[in-house]
């Protein structure tokens, strides 16, 4: 089985996003027998996120899609139960641009994952990271990505929120995925979002395989 894993390049001024650094960083875990990780980190602007996506989707021809995005004011991990047909950014993207709140596409006003986030949820949680699902994956580019996986392919898709987590310091951004939430304190590091994730590979890898059978 094949998954493609995704996360996204710095923006907002910060040298780091937490989504890229543990992406990159799967890529030396072990990981089940048959299962192949494939990854692609994304640019954080509205016109080339979703395309991205969907680039890799065709270059890798994936069994499922797992997208990865850091979300400021959580302290925990959040896969994702909808993405919303809305597209809306106070922060400016990596081009400087500055959404107001729009539709994403003609359909309907959300769609929902097809990989359960209770099912990843708990598989997180008994890897020891602390972890809880999310019915709002908010407006910004995650979103974005998250219904592209959903509304432009069949794949088995899900959508996790890491904290914003830095190797050095603290993150400079973090209302682009909860407008109203203050910046949350994590006490999570690299280590323990790499093991969350390893944990979600191994959770998709079992519910596809018993949605192809």
């Amino acid at each position: 089985m094949k998954i493609l894993v995704t996360g996204f390049e710095p923006f907002g001024g910060e040298s780091e996003n937490a989504s890229g650094v543990v992406v990159d960083r799967l890529c030396g875990t072990a990981l089940l027998d048959g299962v192949e990780v494939v990854t692609a980190i994304l640019p954080v602007t509205w016109s080339g996120a979703g395309p991205a996506l969907l680039r890799a989707v065709e270059a890798h021809r994936p069994d499922a899609v797992v997208a990865v995005g850091e979300a400021g004011g959580r302290a925990v991990v959040t896969p994702e139960h909808w993405a919303r047909n809305l597209g809306h950014g106070g922060t400016a993207d990596n081009d400087g641009v500055v959404r107001a709140p729009t539709p994403l596409a003609p359909g309907p006003d959300r769609r929902e994952s097809r990989i359960s986030p209770t099912a990843l949820t708990r598989a997180i949680r008994d890897a020891g990271v602390p972890a809880e699902t999310s019915e709002d994956a908010g407006a910004f580019l995650c979103n974005v990505v998250f219904w592209s996986a959903l509304d432009e392919t069949a794949l088995p898709a899900a959508f996790i929120h890491v904290p914003a987590v830095r190797s050095r310091g603290v993150a400079g951004i973090g209302a682009e995925t909860d407008p109203d939430g203050a910046p949350a304190h994590s006490a999570l590091g690299v280590d323990d979002l790499v093991r969350a994730l390893a944990a979600v590979v191994h959770a998709v890898t079992l519910e596809s395989g018993t949605q192809a059978s």
